[in-house]
């Protein structure tokens, strides 16, 4: 079994993070580009205004009600260490995968339903029958996204990130294959094609997963339940405290997303907005990934008492640029009616639309990597309480905006929302930024001048 890579190796090199993050990055950006896959396939269809809206809003309720699993595999990449911690993160997160079936069931009550989509959110009753019939599909979809992102955490824990990236190609090679059968011989709707195609693949890269996982589970399981000491023994309690405010991060974070979806379907050009808002959010996470991945990355690679925070600071800060130029060069240049026309199949009318959001939306990918990074130093201290804060003030931002922009100043809902969205990300990044100061004062990093290049005014 590989060395954790937290453990007291050799100084970190560039080169060394750049190999270890490029198998993490390359499995989100596939998870990216499944994305904006999925929106070609459905705009290519019948009536795709409206299957697009309704993905984009079936995708939103499965992505909040999943997600306090998501952080699973931060948590396994950092609890994991040996066989008693692996039993009880595995039941850890089997319990947390039924709680989290048994709520989706709960929604997906017609009752239920009805009111959030139509009454709640507004849509027309065309809309919401699409979303229902996609959201319904969906129901393992949570089971699937727990079971692979504890196997990944594991994996990483283990410096197997090149076995990720190669269940992410699996997912990616099945999402294609089956998107595109559907799309030339079935007679669904769009929105069902893309929920059948995404429950596929998320299923067999949660099996492959495992399989590549079997390795590294056989050597854990097979240490004597002796060899953990007192202090490394995992207990469930220390388990609810180190992941609850993870998972009540990425509620808050999600939570984002219905509160977009809720304010912009009551906006000017609702249909419109909903319909592009999931194309040009596939665009922005492509480089939004490079943030997540390198959180992984970093929770990885810090090492004790933070001693590669120089090298994967710079890292970061290189990365932040990139992201935000390339998406900028794509969103004020004709790259973006490429993109947009020819890459994602969207009608000239809904093209013109979304350029105004996109060019919004630039910034973003660079805010991210800062957040995300300062995260990891968090995460890596088993501080993750001011994470929580943090998400619930980018939430209390982008709620008053998306209303005051809507209901006072009748934007247009998607202009509306990227507005909002970089208001609370903004505020989220200079809210994190005390803790993680006081972490790198207490673990004695020196504080150089590089490092005020991570103040409030730069995030």
């Amino acid at each position: 079994m590989s060395v954790p890579m937290n453990s007291n190796t050799p100084k970190l090199t560039y080169k060394r993070i750049l190999l270890f993050w490029l198998p993490l990055e390359s499995t989100w950006l596939m998870m990216a580009l499944e994305s904006s896959l999925l929106s070609a396939i459905i705009a290519r269809m019948a009536a795709p205004k409206f299957n697009l809206a309704a993905y984009g809003v079936a995708f939103t309720f499965i992505m909040v009600v999943e997600a306090p699993i998501l952080m699973i595999i931060s948590a396994a990449t950092a609890l994991v260490k040996n066989r008693d911690s692996f039993i009880k993160m595995r039941r850890f997160t089997f319990a947390l995968i039924g709680i989290i079936t048994f709520v989706l069931g709960i929604i997906l009550l017609p009752g239920v339903f009805s009111f959030l989509a139509q009454r709640l959110i507004g849509l027309p009753e065309n809309v919401a029958g699409l979303t229902y019939q996609a959201a319904l599909i969906s129901i393992p979809v949570p089971w699937a996204v727990g079971y692979r992102r504890f196997y990944q955490g594991v994996l990483i824990r283990h410096n197997r990130t090149r076995y990720v990236a190669l269940g992410t190609a699996i997912r990616l090679t099945g999402l294609t294959l089956i998107g595109l059968s559907l799309y030339q011989f079935s007679i669904l709707d769009g929105a069902a094609v893309g929920a059948i195609t995404l429950l596929v693949a998320v299923v067999l890269e949660a099996v492959s997963s495992r399989f590549m996982a079997a390795p590294i589970v056989k050597v854990l399981l097979g240490e004597a339940d002796h060899k953990a000491s007192p202090k490394d023994t995992l207990t469930y309690r220390a388990i609810f405290k180190f992941y609850f405010p993870l998972a009540l991060t990425s509620l808050l974070a999600l939570g984002i997303q219905p509160a977009v979806t809720f304010f912009v379907g009551k906006s000017r050009m609702a249909i419109e907005s909903l319909a592009v808002l999931p194309v040009i959010g596939g665009l922005v996470f492509i480089f939004m990934s490079c943030g997540l991945s390198f959180h992984e990355t970093s929770i990885a690679l810090m090492g004790n008492k933070n001693r590669n925070y120089k090298e994967l600071r710079n890292f970061a800060l290189g990365l932040s640029g990139v992201t935000v130029g390339l998406l900028a060069c794509i969103g004020f240049t004709p790259l973006s009616y490429f993109w947009f026309r020819m890459v994602s199949g969207l009608s000239v009318e809904l093209t013109q639309f979304a350029l105004s959001p996109l060019k919004l939306l630039a910034v973003m990918p660079g805010i991210w990597m800062l957040l995300t990074f300062q995260r990891s130093v968090l995460v890596n201290a088993r501080n993750t309480g001011p994470i929580t804060w943090a998400t619930g003030l980018e939430l209390l931002i982008v709620i008053p905006t998306l209303f005051i922009a809507i209901h006072y100043y009748d934007a247009v809902g998607a202009v509306a929302a990227a507005v909002a969205l970089i208001l609370g990300r903004i505020a989220g990044t200079i809210y994190i930024f005390r803790s993680f100061l006081k972490i790198l004062k207490a673990s004695r990093e020196p504080m150089t001048r590089l490092d005020s290049g991570c103040s409030p005014g730069s995030n």
